[in-house]
């Protein structure tokens, strides 16, 4: 039953597009002469069809941007997938806020929140998988460099690394060998990778091999080099996150302390507040003070992230 719902689903997609195609008047610059016959029409139809798809160089470039951030935070789905979930969040989240309130303000609210939250899940979790890959970035890179002093190539320290390594260490350089595998060279496996997974350091580390294998070079020596320099920037880091964490702390409490102190207000009072709810003038303040919340929370957050 599924399967017949979906072919029909795309027959009839493919035969709105076409009928566009059809519709579309011939370009008499280009010498194309006015369709006749039904099948003229239809391989017309196909044609601009097929220009109109080519053309449409954005959704490309939007669909290889989530699926790059669906790399990067280890999430085994597809770019539609991923975006099928966000109206169906979107969907949810503005149904239960209306059928609760029966308000159209809220049904705007939460059709918002729910196709945000689930962008915000996705760049939380790829900034904690982000996080963890670039801690145990000088790791690889000190076990890839043992190996070479051994002895042993560039190629056979990746496997033992993608034999010792943890998560998300162990899969990466999977994804890298794997891509080998396939036929894919070492230099444009590592390149992959490095868009892949978009960290400075890998990229650091990526381009010094890449250059490595073209001039020539003692990569062990270069290896220690990069070590030392990640281990630098990551201890910079982690002094700039203790610096801010006040600023950070007090953005956070600044921000959640009107929507504690509602609640609080609610629970003693529900008559005092529910005004702001249910009349016009009130429900305008919530929406600027929403507004002002985000903005003043974006702000804190920008002043107290230092790029290292």
């Amino acid at each position: 039953m599924t399967g017949i719902l979906a072919a029909s689903m795309f027959i009839s997609i493919f035969l709105f597009l076409l009928f566009i195609g059809i519709m579309q008047k011939p370009d008499s610059s280009k010498g194309e002469k006015e369709p006749r016959t039904l099948k003229e029409m239809l391989r017309s139809g196909n044609k601009r069809l097929k220009l109109l798809l080519v053309r449409n160089k954005k959704t490309s470039k939007k669909k290889d941007r989530i699926e790059q951030s669906l790399n990067a935070a280890g999430v085994p789905i597809k770019p539609e997938e991923y975006m099928v979930f966000r109206i169906i969040a979107m969907l949810i989240g503005g149904g239960l806020l209306y059928l609760l309130s029966n308000q159209f303000v809220l049904l705007l609210v939460g059709s918002v929140t729910g196709y945000l939250l689930p962008r915000l899940w996705l760049q939380q979790k790829q900034s904690k998988r982000m996080k963890k890959f670039n801690d145990g970035l000088p790791g690889m890179i000190t076990s890839i460099n043992g190996s070479i002093r051994a002895g042993f190539s560039l190629l056979q320290s990746l496997q033992m690394v993608a034999e010792e390594a943890h998560s998300p260490i162990k899969e990466e350089v999977q994804y890298v060998l794997r891509a080998m595998q396939y036929g894919t060279s070492l230099d444009e496996a590592l390149q992959n990778w490095k868009v892949r997974m978009p960290s400075k350091d890998l990229d650091m580390l990526v381009e010094a091999i890449l250059i490595q294998r073209q001039v020539g070079g003692n990569l062990a020596y270069l290896l220690d080099r990069i070590l030392e320099t990640t281990r630098e920037r990551s201890r910079i880091e982690n002094q700039i996150k203790t610096l801010t964490a006040q600023g950070r702390l007090s953005g956070l409490i600044i921000s959640l302390l009107p929507v504690g102190l509602g609640i609080m207000i609610y629970l003693m009072n529900p008559s005092y507040i529910s005004t702001l709810f249910y009349e016009t003038i009130g429900q305008i303040m919530l929406g600027i003070a929403l507004v002002g919340g985000i903005i003043g929370f974006v702000l804190i957050r920008k002043i107290t992230k230092i790029e290292v």
